[in-house]
């Protein structure tokens, strides 16, 4: 710990060179004579409505930093020179806006000349692939979240970054981390994208200031109020319109609440070009477009094992009601103050929260429902925020949160709830392929706790030089609780087995109670622990006239704080083994009890520390006045989810093979080695094309080794020797004309690894497969993705369609018995899936209900021509709701209420069909 301290003073005594507040941007560039082309020194130059402002130097350069995205007009006075206002300079987080402003002579006194900013400006330090995304651009499309603009953007598929795993991503909230430590999988708060201001999304290779991550950042930035007061209201109804109720059943078009939306948004000032507050809460409770049917209830028992049909028993006390099995209650809400105290000083307090119940489909429950358990979550952030400039050339930003958050899977909160049934109920699965009663008994809840410490600075040195440093301090509290719902395995099956009819005629096992095992058991995974994660680096910016080079080195530090078993082969001595003389004689103390052989038994030390160094490099050239080619290049670390390092903290072994996997303290960090050359054209005038290559090696990926212990039981252990790579182009296409807009991307990839993910290897060795020997498709590798958006906005009225086509992901293809290829050893992800498209449409009509109250009107239609997409399809055929069917399947089926193709006929299988959406909202 000493060490440690030592090493981050040091650090901080580095910091104090400076870095990039990551929530701001800059405006540069140079004022010159009209006329002459002479550079014009002592212009002023400043933000309409601002304090933030400068003075041209000799050359006739300026520069304008730490300026909060958004649109400006830009004031540029001199005395003898005519006043010039640009109006709509868009500035992006973490980018420089360039101008070359020209003045002239003035020959009436007080004329002032008004031109409107290029909407299509040069990308002149852009030195890897970015798109930043503005909340008037975000309102422009049919979205209904940030997730869905994120996957608009060249470069990602299905989630997944330039073909890495979905976890390789981090997800901030102006400049935050607000990942999944558990899963590693998404962010554990959502803030909605009416609250977001600007979203950075990095796809290629990113600057030192990011880390964490192996495959893209995604940075939204939270709008600020303002000194005018804004209340704006929406109710939202939405209901499905398809002509395919044959799959998903139970729809029915006059249900047109079946999904609920309510938006409500508040900004304005408390104390006008002072204190500001902005909120925005968001509620949904959408049934969504998947059904079940309540035949069953949890506690009907039936009896199909019988080959003879006379002796089939069932109880069917459900309703017969179609039951919503997809369905999602979200809550939203979000809330900022802005204290500016000086001209320097702003100071900003933010909080954002969510509490989410939703259900994910499970096809086996589809006449049981009820047995069906849901996902919950929580969340709870609060930052503190403070930005203080010490003049027109260095600011800092001091960044305080705490992340709060819950997660849990279950049917009853309480494992130990009366409302839980015995397990005989769960039955005739494998007769009708439906459970007929019973309920999911998986218990799962985690908690998150974050502190986190980030300060960032940066200095303008120059008109060349932006030194940038900072450091990141995050202290995690992290608490895991899996425990199964079980019965009282110290009972004999005879005793719990016993029941009676209660008076409804249902059996009641009287002997049956749900317990919870303690952490020491094999059916249970308990633990809290507390890891500890630093980083800090410094970068330089240098912009020059023709080229920006982006320059910079991270340093990354973890801590698992834990022990690990120092023998693997008997990880919680549950094998006792003896020092024996060299005559077989067990070896005593002093006391007469035998010792232990050392060898053979574990001792706990503690987990090494990680430490890593990370060098990036970026280059854009300007090739003439209208093109830029960019090169980047960079080394990427980011540590596996904690559940690989943690899980099974107790270190038990089942006593049967392949039945348990142990968490690995001693993982170091996975890493990416990225490459990317690019062009961008301004091919005329406001359209632009941009063209990029990437190459990445993927190294250390979370893997899992086979274990066997001293008795020859088998286990997975995670580690780290799995690899991939992904190389491949993106095309992104931008054109504005007036009211018109369109935006087109398409991304070809290629995508190999030695394993579709980490437990890939351990699930062969226990099915009796052979490993893979040589690099195959990734379950992601989506060889063509093309998205298209074409919008038109004019005064109050305005609509957008955006088109996606996706070609299909690899599946494993399996031949059935009877075909001959299937006894030859086939490598998973031998097939690609059908390809998939859809088309989304959004519009809106403005009126004004009375003087200063303007209503909206507002109709979405996602997937507009009703296609039938494949989300997944059987290993058999290659299709979706369509299997080989044998006759043994069909004489195996045994049931009163349904056939065999109704176990194939997942409806999951689908993505959701039109979805028909109306909104009416109020703004004042």
């Amino acid at each position: 710990m000493n060490r440690f301290l030592h090493l981050i003073s040091g650090l901080l005594l580095l910091s104090v060179s400076m870095m990039y507040a990551q929530t701001t941007g800059k405006i540069a560039g140079f004022v010159f004579d009209e006329r002459t082309s002479e550079p014009l020194p002592g212009a002023n130059i400043y933000l309409d409505g601002t304090s933030l402002g400068a003075a041209s130097g000799l050359d006739g350069s300026f520069y304008i930093i730490n300026v909060s995205p958004g649109k400006y007009n830009v004031v540029v006075e001199m005395v003898g020179y005519e006043k010039k206002i640009i109006k709509d300079v868009r500035v992006s987080v973490n980018r420089t806006t360039n101008l070359k402003i020209t003045l002239k002579e003035a020959i009436l006194e007080g004329e002032v000349i008004v031109v409107e900013a290029d909407k299509m400006s040069i990308k002149k330090d852009q030195t890897s692939a970015v798109r930043t995304v503005s909340a008037d651009q975000m309102e422009a499309l049919p979205v209904e979240n940030l997730n869905a603009v994120v996957g608009l953007q060249a470069g990602v598929v299905r989630g997944h970054f330039r073909g890495g795993r979905s976890n390789e991503v981090s997800y901030m909230i102006d400049g935050l981390q607000v990942n999944d430590a558990f899963g590693g999988e998404g962010r554990r708060v959502d803030v909605e994208t009416e609250s977001v201001q600007d979203v950075e999304i990095i796809t290629g290779t990113f600057n030192a200031e990011y880390g964490r991550a192996m495959s893209g950042v995604v940075n939204a930035i939270i709008k600020d109020g303002t000194d005018d007061f804004h209340f704006s209201y929406t109710n939202y109804l939405a209901n499905y319109v398809t002509n395919h109720d044959d799959i998903f059943i139970g729809l029915k078009e006059s249900e047109i609440t079946r999904n609920q939306d309510y938006k409500l948004q508040l900004s304005g000032p408390i104390l006008k070009r002072k204190l500001h507050y902005f909120t925005n809460l968001r509620y949904q409770d959408n049934k969504n477009h998947l059904n079940g049917i309540r035949r069953f209830r949890v506690n009907d028992f039936s009896d199909f094992t019988s080959t003879n049909p006379e002796e089939w028993y069932s109880e069917h006390t459900g309703d017969n009601a179609y039951v919503p099995m997809n369905s999602s209650k979200t809550l939203s809400l979000l809330g900022k103050i802005s204290y500016k105290m000086t001209d320097q000083i702003k100071l900003s307090l933010l909080y954002t929260g969510n509490r989410d119940e939703w259900k994910s489909y499970d096809h086996a429950f589809k006449y049981n429902p009820d047995g069906q358990a849901s996902h919950h979550r929580q969340s709870d952030m609060f930052a503190l925020l403070l930005n203080q400039a010490f003049s027109n050339s260095a600011f800092y930003e001091l960044k305080l949160s705490s992340l709060d958050s819950y997660y849990g899977f279950y049917l009853f909160k309480d494992p130990t709830d009366s409302g839980y049934v015995y397990d005989a109920f769960l039955a005739n699965i494998n007769e009708t392929g439906f459970y007929t009663g019973g309920q999911m008994k998986d218990h799962t809840e985690n908690w998150q706790k974050e502190t986190n410490i980030k300060f960032d600075f940066t200095w303008q040195a120059t008109s060349h030089h932006s030194l940038k440093t900072g450091f990141l301090y995050t202290l995690y509290d992290l608490k895991n609780k899996w425990t199964p719902v079980r019965p009282d395995t110290t009972m004999s099956e005879e005793e719990l087995g016993l029941f009676y009819y209660d008076e409804t005629g249902h059996r009641v096992y009287y002997n049956y109670k749900p317990i919870v095992y303690p952490s020491n058991s094999v059916y249970s995974d308990i633990y809290h622990v507390k890891p500890i994660a630093f980083s800090a680096y410094i970068q330089d910016k240098m912009e020059y006239e023709d080229m920006v080079i982006n320059a910079g080195i991270r340093f990354d530090y973890f801590d698992p704080n834990t022990t690990y078993p120092s023998n693997w082969r008997n990880p919680a001595n549950q094998l006792n083994f003896y020092l024996k003389d060299e005559d077989g004689n067990l070896i005593l103390d002093e006391n007469g009890n035998p010792l232990l052989n050392p060898e053979r038994m574990s001792t706990y030390p503690k987990a090494d520390i990680k430490t890593q160094i990370s060098p990036r490099l970026g280059l854009a050239y300007q090739l003439g006045k209208k093109a830029v080619l960019h090169f980047s290049y960079g080394h990427f670390f980011q540590m596996p989810p904690m559940y690989a390092l943690y899980q099974n903290n107790s270190h038990q072994i089942p006593p049967s093979d392949y039945s348990t996997t142990l968490g690995n303290p001693q993982l170091k960090a996975q890493k990416t080695v990225q490459y990317e050359v690019g062009l961008w054209q301004e091919v005329v005038e406001n359209m632009g094309l941009e063209v990029n290559l990437f190459y990445r090696d993927i190294y250390d990926l979370l893997s899992t080794k086979i274990v066997s212990t001293y008795n020859q039981i088998e286990y997975g252990l995670y580690t780290n020797k799995d690899y991939g790579n992904a190389r491949g182009i993106e095309l992104k296409f931008d054109f504005y004309r007036g009211p018109l807009q369109i935006f087109v991307n398409y991304t070809l990839q290629y995508t190999r690894g030695n394993a579709d993910n980490p437990e890939q290897t351990f699930t062969r060795a226990g099915a009796s497969m052979d490993p893979i020997p040589t690099l195959i498709p990734m379950s992601w590798d989506q060889r063509h993705t093309f998205n298209a958006t074409v919008g038109y906005h004019k005064g109050n009225v305005g609509a957008t369609l955006t088109g996606y086509y996706n070609s299909g992901t690899p599946y494993t293809w399996t031949p059935i018995v009877l075909n001959p290829v299937s006894r030859v050893n086939l490598f998973p992800n031998n097939d690609y899936m059908p390809s998939s498209y859809s088309v989304d449409f959004f519009s809106y009509y403005k009126f004004k209900l009375f003087k200063s109250i303007q209503a909206q009107i507002e109709l979405s239609i996602y997937n507009l021509f009703d296609r039938l997409n494949p989300v997944w399809v059987y290993g058999s055929t290659g299709q979706p709701y369509t299997a080989v069917i044998q006759e043994s399947d069909l004489s195996n089926h045994r049931s009163d209420f349904n056939d065999y193709e109704d176990r194939i006929k997942n409806p999951s299988a689908y993505s959701a069909p039109r979805m028909v959406k109306l909104g009416i909202g109020f703004t004042f």
